[in-house]
């Protein structure tokens, strides 16, 4: 290639380099950017909730150049997402897997089942909205089927057919990129 200066210089063509440092973070990025969307269209409010964190040591270089130093987590978080929508509380939690057949609940623990019981039990609105990233479907599990499953099986995973059966796939669309208010909207008669 020549170059303004007169500068040669070969181009060698090398294998694309692929990213992974996002991977796992891809249902996370498209549920925010669909509640950006209906926060902007003022049809829900729904957010991310934070991880509860307790800062043990910060390091003051300067006055805006704060930097922790030190910090544990200070209560198991819940589930990741909460808010309203139409006057109905809704909870729910977003879990990425890469098996083709089932979605393993090590990935859920114990007390983010408790909690998604206990909003169901006081007739809030709780659910799961589960990636299989290989197979590129994701499915919406409402409390009531995923607490069935976990209650009346002694299985490790819940199989690919039990979200196919039960729950609700949740096509890819340009906005809202996930519209899981779709299927609550079905099924709750438009609140």
């Amino acid at each position: 290639m020549n170059y303004p200066n007169g500068i040669k210089k070969n181009i060698t063509t090398t294998k694309s380099h692929v990213d992974h440092s996002n991977r796992g973070m891809s249902l996370e990025s498209d549920i925010n950017i669909s509640n950006e969307y209906y926060r902007e269209k003022e049809i829900a409010y729904i957010y991310k909730k934070p991880t509860p964190i307790k800062i043990v040591k910060v390091d003051y270089p300067s006055r805006n150049k704060a930097v922790i130093k030190e910090a544990f987590f200070e209560a198991p978080s819940t589930t990741d997402y909460n808010g309203i929508y139409q006057g109905r509380y809704i909870d729910f939690e977003a879990k990425e897997t890469k098996s083709k057949t089932s979605f393993p609940l090590s990935n859920i623990h114990p007390h983010q089942i408790k909690h998604i019981r206990n909003i169901y039990k006081e007739k809030g609105i709780a659910f799961l909205i589960v990636r299989f990233t290989t197979l590129d479907k994701t499915y919406m599990l409402l409390a009531k089927d995923f607490l069935t499953y976990i209650d009346n099986n002694d299985k490790k995973s819940i199989p690919l057919d039990y979200f196919e059966t039960n729950g609700y796939e949740l096509k890819n669309k340009y906005m809202p990129r996930i519209d899981y208010l779709e299927i609550i909207k079905i099924l709750y008669g438009g609140i």
